[in-house]
């Protein structure tokens, strides 16, 4: 039997963790990929696949040079700028001028005009562009990374935050990557995802102290959960220097949990991929402390 000739895939954010985990899993299914990145040197070396760039979501012309082939874009939200949504408006609306028929838009769960979670609000603004934009296309929420407690530790493995009781489906990168590929590999004129929300999500719902009590035994590192008051997070962080912006976008994300928009458990993952959505303790990969952005 002849392998299926797949359509070639636009993949971004390959340098990421999220970026890279989709794209090694289309070079497993030998999906033609281009990687596009604004720097073409960081983008790794994968089978079937041509690194493209430098190209920045806000650059049209850039963009639609690197976008040149393809017929899905896998669009992996760019980094808080302030201008996010003129900047993904300008990446679709470059792979629309040369002929891409699809776009994959990685946004969060929780996204909506009101989140508490700063970043969420952005990623709504990107969905409702989509929406009116002409294209086909499907948004892939994705709950927080089950690895994002651990880079928030500080060189102490403690995790301080604002948060107590609320409540977090945390998810793993490889079943994020594992849905958007499987919803990437949905071919065709048409597919049952076209216009869908899709809320990726881990198994259970948990609280910090949990997530963080879990993430020790998975590790063998003494991780312990702290709550702060919200006057202790302000201050704590200015003192290690982080801007106004990251401390404010860091405290939205403790409130987002703590507030329980992001405590919803879906049956996206086993529903996609077959496999049931991975727990804390198996995880495949743990951060180092003081990794998260914005944290040193």
């Amino acid at each position: 039997m002849s392998e299926k000739n797949h359509a070639t895939v636009a993949v971004t954010g390959v340098t990421g963790a999220l970026g890279s985990r989709i794209a090694a899993r289309l070079a497993g299914q030998r999906v033609p990929q281009l990687l596009v990145g604004r720097d073409p040197g960081r983008l790794p070396e994968l089978p079937g696949a041509e690194r493209r760039g430098p190209a920045a979501y806000g650059d049209a012309s850039a963009m639609r040079t690197a976008l040149e082939g393809a017929s899905t874009l896998i669009l992996v939200s760019g980094h808080r700028t302030g201008h996010r949504l003129e900047e993904h408006a300008t990446a679709v609306e470059a792979a629309m001028a040369v002929g891409v028929n699809r776009v994959l838009y990685v946004s969060l769960v929780g996204a909506a005009p009101t989140a508490t979670y700063l970043n969420a609000r952005d990623q709504w603004l990107t969905e409702r562009f989509l929406a009116g934009a002409g294209i086909r296309h499907t948004v892939l929420r994705a709950g927080f990374y089950t690895s994002t407690p651990a880079a928030l530790a500080d060189e102490e493995f403690v995790v301080s935050g604002p948060a107590t009781t609320g409540r977090a489906a945390f998810v793993t990168h490889e079943d994020i990557a594992a849905v958007i590929a499987a919803v990437a590999l949905d071919e065709g004129p048409h597919s049952q995802h076209d216009g869908a929300i899709l809320e990726i999500t881990g198994p259970q719902a948990l609280t910090l102290d949990e997530a963080v009590t879990r993430i020790a035994a998975a590790t063998g590192r003494p991780y312990r959960y702290e709550p702060e008051t919200l006057e202790e997070a302000f201050s704590r962080r200015w003192r290690r220097g982080m801007s106004g912006e990251q401390i404010e976008t860091w405290i939205s994300w403790y409130q987002a949990i703590e507030r329980g928009e992001i405590s919803m458990v879906t049956d996206v993952v086993p529903r996609l991929t077959g496999s049931p959505a991975t727990p804390i303790s198996d995880a495949a990969w743990w951060p180092a402390p003081k990794t998260a952005r914005g944290v040193r």
